[in-house]
């Protein structure tokens, strides 16, 4: 592993605003919560009665009626006259894990009731993101008269009109922002679009087909346990599409987790055989295994495989299924292994890394499928806009991440010129470009970045909730706190900071670097287990019973059928 090139990262320690004294209080005696957590809450906008009790108890009640969204009268109408006409319907939906769920939830939900119906996922290499022309082709030989795009197909405009031409309806639902033309489809589907009024603008692409068969569900008085039957696969699109896990989506992760716990669809039971046995799942059992594996299946060989892993009805056939798409699993860790040691030799190797700004980096061999997950390795470890390219199809393909508060989208887009494509956001994007302006762009960027990036943009960030003793951290604290997951973008697991903790005298360096500690904030006080990943170079100070200030969350270790409650730490610091 690489080391004498790391960039220093000291990370800055930002506590959040405080909280309204008044609030906190009032809160805190009407739902009889200490005050640290009813401040924690005020912070979240959870900040009376009500709202708390919504926050604390999802009901399927509080579910937006899905007709409030702008199209879907349209597009239950055309769906009805299909499946009157005896037309074929094609669900067609992008390989990433949003979109391989959304068709599993829709293709399966409309089989069950109509035989005319198939799937579609374009290939990565050959097709690439969104609706081809290839799919198209595909569905007009195969006599497709109807195609329900999902988690893709917002910015397709010439497509569709391809489609139309060829007869073929779209119903397009997605939830990426519209550019300033929307597709003559049918329907269009996505609360971000002018003028519809949904209330929840954030859910994931799954999330809208939810929504569709939600609807044609009400339409057609069938019973919403028909419909409840697939919120193991939404609750996955959300946590691993990385969309805010609040009120709808909040609502639909807290039941499809607990569904994912007891009654897994066929897939996911399969998948999870290898998992670790645990009382409850969360986003981060999602983020960490099993999106991987759904997504491996597109990286490594066919995104289909993901989607009849998930609409399985045979759980010998599932298990076959999640055996292969383990072995894609594999496959993509060793490419994502490789190929980021490789990276970090060429910026090991290279004296200029240290006064950049950004990382550019190209090699011809390295597998398109992991170049992504590389990008955010090196953002990790060097933390700055980060550009990694490989060669496809005779042209420069890259992914690339940004840092938080610079805008990533807009540098690539400075340097459109020596591009042939690009597409993306303020934090991820990809792009293509002709492998002969692989250089000037390099350099066009890194001077963009320069000169445009803040210095604090460069220094990974912490920010707190509160700062507390560790005495506040009793078991009845935890179990509150316990029941603010589940946790994600727009409801991260409360960090607090401590001041003046040393550990007791058992400090060990485990695994790849991390510290397993045992630490106290007062002479006689209660001793709290702590793991702090990555941190093992503070293991000389730690060891001398030196005091410190720490950053962290509080968890349940679950370890030999032993429960009890760890710090993990996120960061530490001797500064005073």
């Amino acid at each position: 592993m690489v080391h004498s090139q790391s960039v220093n990262m000291t990370k800055r320690w930002i506590r959040k605003q405080e909280p309204e004294k008044q609030l906190v209080e009032e809160l805190s005696s009407s739902i009889n919560v200490n005050k640290v957590l009813s401040g924690v809450l005020v912070q979240r906008g959870i900040d009376s009665f009500e709202v708390a009790k919504k926050f604390f108890r999802p009901q399927y009640a509080d579910l937006h009626d899905p007709f409030i969204m702008l199209g879907m009268h349209n597009a239950i109408c055309r769906i009805e006259k299909a499946i009157e006409n005896n037309e074929k319907i094609l669900i067609y939906g992008d390989y990433d894990v949003d979109g391989t769920t959304s068709v599993a939830i829709v293709y399966s939900f409309f089989k069950s009731r109509y035989p005319e119906v198939d799937f579609y996922i374009p290939d990565r290499y050959t097709e690439g993101y969104g609706i081809s022309v290839q799919g198209i082709d595909w569905a007009h030989k195969h006599n497709f008269k109807l195609i329900i795009a999902l988690d893709c197909g917002i910015k397709s405009v010439e497509r569709v009109a391809y489609a139309s031409q060829k007869g073929i309806d779209f119903i397009v639902c997605d939830h990426h922002l519209p550019g300033d033309k929307i597709p003559d489809a049918v329907a269009i589907l996505n609360p971000k679009q002018v003028g519809c009024e949904y209330p929840f603008k954030e859910l994931s692409g799954c999330g809208i087909g939810f929504k569709l068969i939600q609807a044609f569900a009400l339409k057609h008085q069938i019973s919403f346990s028909e419909v409840e039957q697939y919120i193991d696969l939404v609750a996955i699109s959300i946590a691993a599409d990385l969309v805010p896990i609040l009120d709808e989506n909040r609502i639909l992760v807290h039941f499809g987790l607990r569904k994912l716990k007891s009654n897994p669809n066929n897939g996911l039971k399969a998948l999870l055989e290898s998992y670790a046995e645990k009382p409850e799942y969360g986003v981060s059992d999602v983020v960490f295994f099993i999106g991987p594996r759904i997504n491996a299946a597109g990286r490594i060989a066919d995104a289909k495989d993901a989607v009849r892993l998930m609409t399985s009805d045979d759980f010998r056939k599932a298990k076959e299924i999640a055996e292969l798409v383990n072995q894609h699993n594999t496959e993509r860790r060793h490419f994502d292994s490789d190929i980021t040691q490789q990276a970090f030799e060429i910026i090991e190797h290279d004296e200029q890394f240290a006064s950049r700004k950004s990382t550019v980096l190209f090699n011809n061999a390295w597998h398109k499928g992991v170049i992504g997950i590389v990008a955010s390795r090196l953002i990790e470890k060097y933390y700055r806009p980060t550009i990694i390219l490989t060669e496809s199809n005779g042209l420069a393909t890259g992914s690339a991440r940004s840092v938080d508060g610079f805008d990533l989208y807009s540098a690539i887009e400075e340097c459109s010129e020596l591009l042939e494509q690009y597409g993306g956001h303020t934090h991820a994007a990809g792009l293509t470009l002709k492998l002969e302006n692989v250089k000037a762009f390099s350099d066009k960027f890194e001077r963009i970045v320069s000169s445009s990036i803040e210095e604090r943009s460069l220094t990974p960030e912490i920010e707190f909730d509160a700062e507390i003793p560790l005495r506040v951290i009793t078991p009845k604290f935890f179990s509150v706190l316990k029941q603010f997951a589940p946790f994600g973008p727009g409801n991260l697991s409360p960090i607090f900071m401590s001041k003046g903790v040393w550990d007791v005298g058992d400090v060990m360096i485990v695994g790849n670097n991390h510290l397993k500690m045992s630490l106290t904030q007062e002479e006689g006080g209660r001793i709290f287990k702590a793991i702090a990943f990555g941190l093992g170079e503070h293991y000389d100070k730690v060891s001398q019973g030196i005091s410190f200030d720490i950053c962290y969350t509080v968890e349940e270790n679950h370890f030999n059928g032993h429960v009890n409650l760890q710090l993990n730490i996120k960061d530490i610091s001797f500064r005073g």
